[in-house]
């Protein structure tokens, strides 16, 4: 009582109750709001929702609009990027588009293929009238990219060492390597050695063999003063002072040291993707990196 502990309210005649300071209370502040279902939606909605687009193969466990919407408005503004790493049936990345964010979804299983596309894809043309359509005015546009995570570029042998994948051919090593170093992928149809290049000048070449010293004079010959060329390869034997115009790489070595080895669902941490000059509806593809 002698620090006003106890406090009966504005008029002096409410049920008392004890005051507590912010100085004692643990960090942060519980919120106290509540999410109603007239609000936010429930599990009945959602499933209204997915069966209105998918009526023949509705998905198990949608979330509504109205929620994800909610979530959304409260922690992002519009041009804002959001990520969903586990899509399921691709609710957050349709109300991120009809909300003007930009978003990423990742999925494993099937219904990728199933539900997620197709429902992104009535999103785009404008119909899927249902969710938070209304609400947010959503009429149709934008676009996204549709990418199928490769294979590891790695795997260890019955020895435990690190080897070149043997899923991978000749060409997807090379387009794979090319992403990780950063060059284009733009193999040549007359120069064996260029598999891609960074700048005019600067070329990549991609070979699982080893590399004799008179094989890399050969090749150092050919690329010239006015040139150089990152070779990524098996191993080399030679004396590499002897060749400026070549930067030598061995793969495995290179790889390792840009993988995340404590995850087994990919082989790359890929920071920037090109944007393309006009994107389609939707475009599939394969990532190989």
């Amino acid at each position: 009582m002698p620090d006003n502990r106890i406090w009966f309210g504005a008029d002096g005649n409410s049920r008392p109750s004890v005051k507590r300071f912010l100085s004692e209370v643990a960090a942060g502040v519980l919120a106290q709001s509540v999410w109603l279902h007239e609000e936010v939606g429930h599990n009945q909605d959602a499933s209204r929702e997915i069966r209105a687009l998918f009526p023949d193969d509705a998905f198990g466990t949608p979330k509504p609009e109205k929620l994800i919407h909610r979530v959304i408005f409260l922690a992002t503004n519009p041009g804002d990027l959001v990520l969903d790493s586990f899509a399921g049936s691709g609710t957050t990345g349709a109300v991120a588009h009809k909300m003007g964010r930009r978003w990423i979804m990742v999925e494993l299983g099937e219904h990728c293929h199933t539900h997620i596309v197709p429902r992104l894809k009535k999103v785009i043309a404008g119909n899927d009238p249902g969710g938070i359509t209304k609400t947010v005015n959503w009429r149709g546009g934008g676009g996204f990219r549709y990418y199928r995570l490769a294979p590891s570029l790695l795997k260890k042998d019955k020895w435990g060492h690190w080897v070149i994948n043997p899923e991978y051919n000749g060409e997807m090593l090379s387009e794979a390597m090319c992403k990780l170093m950063g060059f284009s992928y733009a193999p040549s149809q007359s120069l064996f050695w260029q598999h891609g290049h960074s700048t005019e000048t600067d070329f990549i070449y991609v070979t699982t063999g080893s590399l004799s010293h008179d094989q890399l004079r050969v090749i150092s010959e050919e690329v010239g003063n006015e040139r150089s060329l990152l070779i990524c390869c098996k191993a080399f034997m030679a004396d590499v002072s002897a060749f400026p115009n070549l930067t030598l790489k061995k793969i495995p070595k290179t790889v390792l040291h840009k993988c995340h080895w404590d995850h087994d669902d990919y082989s790359f941490s890929i920071d920037v993707l090109a944007e393309p000059e006009a994107v389609p509806e939707w475009e599939e593809e394969n990532e190989d990196a």
